[in-house]
């Protein structure tokens, strides 16, 4: 259960006219609900590794990170057909915050959102907020030089905006990152070259061709495979 104000709206509110007249009538209740451990007094920062790296890939593929006067919000955004992602990445929500994230279906739209709300989210996360089109990322060492991690963070990617296509009676193959996001594309570029790749470069995708390659990269990803 989400304790944080910022997530109702009515409560938020409340909590901003409390401010504006320079009280503050949820101090009581913030207090009480800290010394049991509900709400948290501290953010440190995520542990490095493979998980970490591949929701940093997905967040930047289908994510947003809205800033809020005392908290973040987090929304993985995703197909509705596709429960395998909503239930994978519902679940790596939660591994990392240690608590539940709201999963929701928007309403009349064939779209559901994995959010939650905390502090300090973009920071640990290593991810700016705002419109994630206009991010310029950079992607850490603590993935660039490590290999496992480098396919952790291409999954995340190509989860969240990769597509598959196999025509067999012609022989083509098609494997694809798809993004106007030219910081995401050259990331993604080098992680492929830096595995062994030989990618295709577009102005607003990055893809494989050869069978062989095709083949080598979904299995190293486990694309689309949830179980």
């Amino acid at each position: 259960m989400d304790l944080n104000v910022e997530s109702d709206s009515r409560a938020l509110k409340i909590s901003r006219t409390m401010k504006a007249r320079g009280l503050n009538n949820f101090s009581r209740w913030t207090e009480g609900m800290k010394k049991i451990g509900l709400i948290k007094t501290s953010y440190p920062n995520f542990t490095h590794g493979g998980d970490l790296a591949e929701y940093v890939g997905v967040v930047l593929g289908d994510g947003n990170i809205s800033s809020f006067p005392r908290c973040e919000r987090i929304i993985i955004s995703c197909n509705s057909n596709n429960s395998g992602f909503v239930e994978r990445y519902a679940k790596l929500t939660k591994k990392l915050f240690g608590k539940n994230p709201a999963v929701s279906k928007v309403k009349d739209k064939n779209n559901i959102r994995i959010s939650l709300y905390e502090k300090k989210i973009s920071a640990r996360l290593g991810i700016p907020a705002g419109n994630r089109k206009a991010i310029n990322y950079r992607v850490p060492k603590w993935i660039s030089e490590n290999r496992a991690n480098v396919i952790r963070f291409l999954k995340g990617l190509f989860e969240a905006e990769g597509s598959l296509s196999i025509h067999l009676p012609t022989c083509t193959y098609n494997f694809q990152f798809c993004n106007k996001n030219k910081s995401l594309l050259n990331a993604v570029e080098h992680g492929l070259k830096n595995l062994g790749f030989h990618p295709e470069i577009g102005k607003v995708y990055i893809r494989l061709r050869k069978r062989a390659e095709v083949e080598k990269f979904r299995e190293m990803i486990t694309f689309r495979m949830y179980k």
